[in-house]
This record gives structure tokens, C-alpha cells and sequence, in this order.
């Protein structure tokens, strides 16, 4: 079908069309622009939705271990992934199919300019040609009736015999011009009329129907374009469902792992105190002044409440606080070390330890200090090695870098570690106490001899004036008792019947000729043996291990020369032949 042969005579119909074609396109333009505008609201007020609802860092440090909290911030996750997909929609729209329908339109609206432009210059020749027409026309009509008008006067002339014979001859000349040019008139008529027909049938078979095509033509590639565009808006949509579906599986997976008997239990392991039931209340039998326990059967009185004032360290502490060693109102209260710990006047002691949790609690508190401790350790070790290593390249092959240049580095990651120890051996022993058994540490100092104790105060007065260049030392500081404060603890104990007996060397733990040799080391610094027990090395010498480090910072080794004593660990490489075996 084609709109020269079948719509001839609708030039303006058709302009009237075509404009009407480029006004649909704008508006499908505006109505991507909106849906964009929708997308990116909507996806905006998802992000919103999902940023109001996050929790906060109280509230995921509480809810983190419940699995119906954990999983709604899961679908808050999916939900932000989501809202991402229709962004996504709105940006593809935006870069591709707004962008191609406004090429299209300015392409449109250029070649409809053109095709009008032909279609006026067409109609424009076929006008002057019907203008020339009607003249010739007008003109042969002038001129006919001009002819006639002669010759009417010719033959009364001719008829009247009182005009002369020159008078008539005059008339029939004028007649003869005015029909000979009735005669070219009509000539000129003829073949403008034949002109004009040729104009006219070349306009409406191939001009116009030239013209017709070419916007024909614009208006299909035009309706084609608006076809494959919706279809290009459907797949941009279409292409993001797999995402959109990935995201709401993910919702649904999170359901399935909400579990209400893990969340009961979770609540359990959070706030169970650790406390006994208590026990049955007595029966205070006034008459007899004598008070009857239902709940002991060897019928000994106890107060149901005594299981919920604290642990044994606790009485021990209030006995004690009885006999008078609590200070005056409980602001100093002195340590078994001897050491002062400042209480304020309003305020509570600070609770490093986590007493002042439930027991199960303060035990699941002191185990994550611990595990974070050594978490710690482990990755300031291995960057300690690391070092090392690099160190022994650079003394290797000088020209690769200096070795002093990581001296200060080592130095501050033995410091570091020593630190980090001593901390972790805190929290240890806290534990140790908390559990009615003494720390590793403490079992490996109670072991040596009574001179460690000079030791350790000589350690002390050295890790403050250390020599530059090396880790400063900090050993375990041992809990010192005066003779008073230990035959007060004695008894403390035996009226308790506790006997934790923090003082008794177990036996066999030291035997000078038994130790085998279970490695060896080389020392990184040197160090002067300032106290009895510990040995003095120098940088780069290599010894025997006879006993690795207990966690309180010292090595026992065996130089050469047979003597064996205790170095600081940090000063040390060691090599344990177990580890050739794996």
C-alpha cells in the first residue's frame, strides 16, 4: 500500500499525520523520563526504608546472636540489593532507550522538514503552471471577443453605403489583425493547456507520490523505532527479574533460618547466671530457740541466701573485711599483693574482672578477653617473624636494605607482645579464680625457689632502665603475703575448708639434673643475668631449650658451659625438635 497512489489528494492530511507522529514520540519520551523519576523514588525510599530499620551498634551488639534479628537485617540486606535493581531499571532507561527516542525525534523532525519542503516545491510548479494556464485563458478570451467584435463591425460597414470603400477597407484590416490574434491567443491557450496537463499528471504519479513515499517511509521507520523501544524498556525490566528473584530467595532462605529453639537457647546462654536454686528457707522454731533445715540433711543451719552473695573469693574477702583489713569505709582495701586499689567515695571498684556479672556470664566475658588476647599475640608473632626474616635477608644481602633499620620495629612488637601477655595472664588468672584453681602462671612461679622474689623486683627496676636498643622486660610479679596475712589466710581457709595452698611447690617440677633437651635457640640481644635463677647471654649465641616458655615471659635454657637458668623469651629464637618430626 502506498500513500502517493492511495492517498493523492491528502498532502495535508498526511503533513497533519506525521506531525502528530513526532508529538507521540516527545510524549513517550516524557513518560520514560516519569517512570524513571518512579523507579529512582521508589528505590530511594527503599534504601530509606532499609537505612531506618538498621540497627544500631547497641542494638546489633544485643540482637547479633538471635536468629530472628540477624536474618530481618539479612532481608534489610536483600531489600537494599533490591532497591539497586530499580535503579538500575531507571539508569538503563535513562542511557539507552530516552537517549535513542530523542535521536529519533530530532532525525524525524529534520527529514518531515525535507519531505515538506519537496511537497511545497512540487505544489509550488504545479500552481504556476495552472496560473499560466487561467492567463492564456483570459487572454484567448480577450482576444476572441475582441475578433468577434471586429468582424461585427466589418459587416456593417460593409453593409452601409454611406461609408466610403477606404472606411470598409480600414474595418476588414482591423478585423483581420484582431482575428489573427484571436488566433495566436488561442495557439498560446492550446499549448499552456497542454503544459499544464503534462504538469499536472507528473505531480500526481510521481512527484507528489515521491514525496508520499519518503514520508511514508519516516512515519514506518518511526513506528518500527517506538516497537523495538518498548520492547527495550520490557527487557531492561526483564534482564534485572533474575536479581530481583536471587534477592527475594534470598528473603525467603533467611525465614527458613529463623529458629525459635536456637533463639531460646541463645537467650539462655546470654542471661543464665550461673547462680544454685535456692534452697528451701528453715523453719525457725521460736519455742526451742533452735532453727530446723528442712533442705540439710545433717540438720547443720544455712541460710538458703549465702549461695547468692558471691563466689568463695567473695567470703574470703568479707571474713577478712571483718577482722579489720577493709579500711575505713571500704575506700582502700589492699590486695594479697600488698598493692592499694583506690575506690571512690560514691562510686563502685571497677570491675575489670567482670564480677560484677553472673557467674556464667562473667566466664563467658573473661574466655572472649582471653580468645582476643591471643588473637593478638598470634598476629603480632607472626608479624614478629616476619621481621626476623626479613631481618636475616638483609644481613644476608646487605644490598636488599639495612638490617638496624627494624631494630626499633622489634623492639616496639616485643614490648607489644610482653604487654599483650601479661594482660591475657591477667584475665587468665581471673578465670583460674573464678574456676577455685591457680593460674599456670602462678603454679610456675610458686615453683621456683624463695629468691625469684628478689628476682622479680630486680626485673622490675631493670624494664625501667633497660638498655637502649632492647625489649624491656616485665616478668609476672608474684603475690607477695607478709607471715601475718598468711597465717590470717590459713585460717581463713580452714574455716572455709578450702585449702588452695597457692604457696605448696608441687614436687618434681624442678629437677636440676632431669630436664631433657627438647630444642634450641640463638639470642637476639644480649642480657645481663641481673638475678639469681636467670642466665646471661650474648647476641648470637646458641643454646639448648630445656623448658619452653609457661607463659610467663622465661625460657629455661643450658649454655654450653652446662650452666642452666631462665631468659627472657622476647630475646630469643627457638627451634623445638617436635616440629622437625611433623
Amino acid at each position: 500500500m502506498s500513500w502517493g497512489i492511495e492517498l493523492w489528494d491528502q498532502y495535508d492530511t498526511i503533513a497533519s499525520h506525521t506531525q502528530k507522529g513526532i508529538d507521540f514520540c516527545e510524549r513517550f519520551t516524557h513518560f520514560l523520563k516519569d517512570r524513571c523519576a518512579i523507579e529512582l523514588k521508589y528505590a530511594s525510599e527503599l534504601k530509606k526504608l532499609v537505612k531506618n530499620y538498621q540497627p544500631k551498634k547497641k542494638e546489633e551488639e544485643e540482637y547479633q546472636q538471635y536468629s530472628w534479628a540477624v536474618k530481618f537485617w539479612e532481608v534489610l540486606k536483600e531489600l537494599h540489593d533490591l532497591a539497586g535493581q530499580h535503579e538500575v531499571i531507571a539508569e538503563n532507561t535513562q542511557g539507552q532507550v530516552i537517549k535513542d527516542v530523542q535521536i529519533l525525534i530530532g532525525e524525524m523532525k529534520q527529514q518531515r522538514r525535507k519531505d515538506l519542503q519537496d511537497g511545497a516545491k512540487v505544489q509550488d510548479t504545479l500552481k504556476d503552471s495552472l496560473a499560466k494556464l487561467d492567463k492564456s485563458r483570459k487572454n484567448y478570451e480577450k482576444a476572441f471577443k475582441m475578433a468577434e467584435k471586429a468582424t461585427d463591425d466589418y459587416r456593417k460597414a460593409d453593409a452601409d453605403i454611406n461609408l466610403s470603400r477606404a472606411e470598409v477597407e480600414k474595418t476588414r484590416n482591423q478585423m483581420m489583425i484582431k482575428n489573427n490574434q484571436c488566433d495566436e491567443s488561442k495557439n498560446e491557450y492550446a499549448a499552456q493547456l497542454q503544459q499544464t496537463n503534462q504538469h499536472q499528471r507528473d505531480h500526481y504519479t510521481q512527484q507528489m507520490p515521491a514525496v508520499f513515499q519518503q514520508m511514508q517511509s519516516m512515519e514506518e521507520n518511526r513506528i518500527n523505532k517506538i516497537k523495538s523501544m518498548v520492547r527495550q524498556v520490557a527487557d531492561i525490566e526483564r534482564s534485572v527479574i533474575p536479581i530481583i528473584n536471587t534477592c527475594i530467595d534470598g528473603m525467603v532462605k533467611a525465614s527458613d533460618g529463623i529458629s525459635a529453639e536456637e533463639d531460646s537457647k541463645a537467650v539462655i546462654d546470654k542471661f543464665k547466671s550461673g547462680f544454685p536454686i535456692p534452697e528451701d528457707i528453715p523453719f525457725e522454731d521460736l519455742s526451742n530457740a533452735s532453727v530446723i533445715d528442712t533442705s540439710n540433711a545433717n540438720g547443720t543451719p544455712k541460710n538458703s541466701l549465702d549461695s547468692r552473695k558471691g563466689t568463695v573469693s567473695d567470703k574470703k574477702r568479707n571474713k577478712k573485711d571483718k577482722k579489720g583489713g577493709g579500711g575505713l569505709f571500704g575506700i582502700f582495701s589492699s590486695s594479697k599483693s600488698g598493692r592499694i586499689r583506690i575506690i571512690g567515695l560514691l562510686g563502685e571498684e571497677s570491675k575489670e574482672d567482670f564480677s560484677d556479672l553472673p557467674p556464667n556470664q562473667q566466664r563467658k566475658a573473661l574466655n572472649k578477653k582471653i580468645e582476643e588476647f591471643k588473637k593478638e599475640i598470634a598476629r603480632e608473632t607472626a608479624e614478629r617473624e616476619g621481621m626476623l626474616k626479613m631481618k636475616d635477608v638483609y644481613v644476608n644481602n646487605p644490598a636488599l636494605g639495612d638490617p638496624n633499620a627494624l631494630e626499633k620495629k622489634i623492639e616496639e612488637n616485643a614490648l607489644k607482645i610482653d604487654s599483650l601477655q601479661a594482660e591475657m595472664r591477667k584475665f587468665q588468672g581471673y578465670l583460674a579464680n573464678m574456676d577455685g584453681k591457680p593460674s599456670p602462671a602462678g603454679q610456675r612461679r610458686s615453683s621456683l625457689s624463695d629468691d625469684s622474689i628478689s628476682q622479680s623486683s630486680t626485673n622490675m627496676e631493670m624494664s625501667q632502665t633497660s638498655i637502649p636498643g632492647q625489649p624491656q622486660i616485665v616478668p609476672n610479679e608474684p603475690e607477695v603475703y607478709t607471715d601475718e596475712e598468711f597465717e590470717e589466710e590459713r585460717a581463713i581457709d580452714d574455716e572455709d575448708g578450702d585449702h588452695v595452698g597457692e604457696f605448696d611447690h608441687p614436687e618434681g617440677d624442678f629437677d636440676e639434673e632431669g630436664y631433657p633437651v627438647i630444642g634450641t635457640c640463638r639470642a637476639l640481644y644480649p642480657y645481663e643475668a641481673g638475678n639469681e635463677g636467670s642466665v646471661a647471654m650474648g647476641e648470637g649465641e646458641e643454646m639448648f631449650v630445656l623448658e619452653q616458655d609457661q607463659g610467663d615471659g622465661w625460657t629455661r635454657v643450658r649454655k654450653h658451659d652446662n650452666s642452666e637458668g631462665f631468659v627472657p623469651t622476647s630475646y630469643i629464637q627457638c627451634h623445638f625438635y617436635d616440629q622437625d618430626e611433623v
